[in-house]
């Protein structure tokens, strides 16, 4: 079985532009720490809603190390700390999919596969789940999700959409 991991952003994210479904479409399942399903399950929004209506294919796993905790939690936050260690335990993780840099390169140090919610909008695409990536930028961008301009324009170059 592949193991994909998501951090909370990306499930809030895909979430509130109602594609958190993507998910389930690319990977059947999908694991998340008890870390991410506190983070996105505090407020009861739209988003927490949807995650606690999709546990069928949203598993939610306790870390085995929790003393590897520690080592992390100088630059990252606790769901992204549970996220490195749940991906790095047996069997590590096939992708791990979070949004943060400093996340993104600590997880591409310890050697893991990573993508970003832009990652799984472009392979949605490509998979024909979505005709449009572009349109999905311009909602997370209305909803303050930060992308650089630079990224937008690699994004619609692969996406084919300049």
């Amino acid at each position: 079985m592949r193991r994909v991991i998501v951090n909370s952003t990306p499930l809030i994210v895909l979430s509130n532009i109602n594609k958190l479904e993507l998910l389930k479409q690319l990977y059947g399942q999908i694991f998340i720490p008890q870390a991410v399903y506190n983070e996105v399950t505090v407020k009861s929004d739209s988003a927490c809603l949807q995650i606690q209506d999709n546990l069928d294919w949203i598993n939610i796993c306790e870390i085995k190390n929790v003393e590897e905790k520690k080592m992390y939690q100088a630059k990252l936050h606790s769901g992204e700390v549970e996220v490195m260690i749940l991906a790095q335990e047996t069997p590590i993780a096939d992708l791990v999919i979070i949004d943060d840099n400093a996340a993104k390169k600590t997880a591409k140090y310890l050697g893991l596969t990573i993508t970003g919610t832009l990652g799984v909008l472009l392979k949605a695409k490509q998979q024909g789940f979505i005709n449009n990536v572009s349109s999905c930028i311009d909602e997370l961008q209305k909803l303050g999700f930060y992308i650089s301009d630079e990224l937008i324009a690699m994004v619609k170059e692969i996406a084919k959409e300049n």
